[in-house]
């Protein structure tokens, strides 16, 4: 039990040799925490001016898809 303090990153305890269990868990936890969202990003370097012409473009989309969902749920 000492052991468990000094473990870093993410893990997953295998149980009753359920191993498709245990990957089914450690792949919800890398896409909760991130990690390969963080990993493509820092791939390749992307200008500030891109930065901020992806993040205008994804604030438009959801305001889209709020209208659109608020027009479906109104019946407009």
């Amino acid at each position: 039990m000492k052991d468990e303090k000094y473990k870093k990153g993410l893990c997953v305890e295998v149980r009753n040799n359920d191993i498709n269990g245990a990957l089914r868990k450690f792949k919800r936890k890398v896409n909760d925490d991130g990690v390969l969202q963080t990993l493509r990003e820092k791939e390749h370097y992307e200008k500030p001016s891109e930065k901020r012409k992806k993040a205008k473009a994804a604030g438009i989309a959801r305001w889209k898809k709020k209208q659109s969902k608020n027009n479906q749920e109104y019946g407009q």
